[in-house]
């Protein structure tokens, strides 16, 4: 089974085996509060253009102007695809296999 980070890059695939794209970046939820820092996964970014840009932009801001950032993702992501954690059903196997159709997924 792959790990989380290793779903970079991979392509996902609908239940009709239509492709939706490739996986540029996570969503996690940070748990505060508990003795160890845990995250959970709760979606996926998806794109039909690779960009290495996309990874992490808004994870931190970098001395960066909060204005910035939220600008600088919003071109960036758009036209990119929200995958719900909950929809992949298989991802051990190099692609992404999801439980949803392309076309009722969110555009981010």
């Amino acid at each position: 089974m792959a790990s989380v980070t290793e779903l970079i890059g991979q392509s996902v695939w609908d239940s009709d085996g239509i492709w939706v794209g490739h996986v540029v970046d996570i969503r996690v939820v940070k748990h505060k509060g508990e003795l160890q820092k845990s995250h959970t996964v709760y979606g996926l970014i998806v794109s039909s253009r690779r960009a290495p840009l996309l990874l992490g932009l808004t994870r931190e801001n970098q001395d960066r102007p909060p204005w910035l950032t939220r600008t600088l993702s919003r071109l960036v992501y758009m036209g990119c695809t929200f995958v719900p954690w909950a929809c992949v059903i298989d991802y051990g196997s190099g692609e992404v296999h999801i439980n949803a159709l392309r076309k009722e997924l969110s555009r981010v």
